[in-house]
């Protein structure tokens, strides 16, 4: 309560009363964030090597790049899971985020979006560090671009549905680096686990990234010129529409290539069992 001469303005008061309220939820997204940060560093140096020599004997026999790459796609495939899955269960639970999608309660969406932060902190990190090993410059841009757009999420509170709707492209990424384990192991691409790998990864990739583009972009087209619109500011609305338009054209690229790689390697696989089979017939 004020007191009645008191000299301090009322919405002074109401400003300050608001920012502290916001302070509990603030510490408790830098906690996760940097939880997220530790662990996923202490998946890379310690869990991924130990579980991996354990699972796979190819381990072992990899080059010590290779072994980078290993540790680094082990621990981008337990991020995907694990955000993948949260992210899905915000889109269907989350009435705050679907009722309004600009300015709604974006509690959970912090908090995943706080994993997500802590995750690529911690991979650019080792992106810089193994530069040798692992280091490419597109990843660093993609990281830099990913975290600009968080920031606006963690920091402004803004644009919750479509940063989490975001998330959803992380399902396609096990299949991505399970491809590149194959490959390092040794498995023919014309093998059953490869074929059923790749079938599975253009699926999935078409699901999660071009399927839902129409349902993205009419949600964005509801919103667009309202006034909740109105008030996201400018870097805000670079982070969402332009880094959108971008990712999308990038998706659209990256989706034709797994579909031709996916047909060939599909073609070439019958292709050779009806050889094999004629060949049979033969003797």
């Amino acid at each position: 309560m004020l007191p009645e001469n008191s000299s301090v303005p009322y919405k002074l008061v109401l400003l300050k009363w608001s920012l502290s309220a916001m302070d509990p939820f603030s510490q408790l997204v830098l906690s996760i964030l940097s939880l997220s940060f530790l662990v996923f560093q202490g998946m890379f140096h310690s869990v991924s090597p130990w579980a991996s020599s354990w699972i796979s004997s190819g381990f072992q026999q990899l080059s010590y790049k290779q072994k980078i790459e290993w540790n680094s796609r082990t621990v981008s495939t337990l991020h995907a899971i694990l955000v993948g899955v949260f992210c899905f269960y915000i889109l269907l639970f989350d009435d705050a985020i679907n009722l309004d999608p600009v300015w709604g309660d974006a509690t959970l969406v912090k908090i995943n979006v706080a994993i997500t932060t802590g995750y690529l902190i911690s991979d650019l990190f080792l992106i810089l560090y193994y530069w040798e090993a692992i280091g490419d410059k597109f990843f660093v841009v993609h990281h830099l671009a990913a975290l600009y757009a968080c920031y606006y999420v963690l920091g402004k509170g803004i644009l919750p549905y479509f940063a989490n709707f975001r998330l959803l492209a992380e399902f396609s990424t096990p299949c991505v680096n399970q491809r590149w384990f194959f490959e390092v192991l040794g498995y023919p691409k014309s093998s059953k686990a490869n074929l059923a790998n790749g079938v599975l990864m253009a699926a999935m990739f078409f699901l999660v990234r071009i399927v839902v583009m129409p349902v993205y972009y009419a949600r964005m087209y509801s919103v667009f010129g309202t006034q909740a619109f109105y008030r996201v500011s400018w870097g805000g609305r670079m982070a969402w529409i332009l880094s959108s338009f971008c990712l999308d054209i990038m998706n659209l690229v990256w989706m034709r290539k797994i579909a031709r790689g996916c047909f060939k390697v599909l073609h070439t696989s019958g292709r050779a069992k009806v050889q094999a089979a004629e060949y049979r017939k033969m003797q």
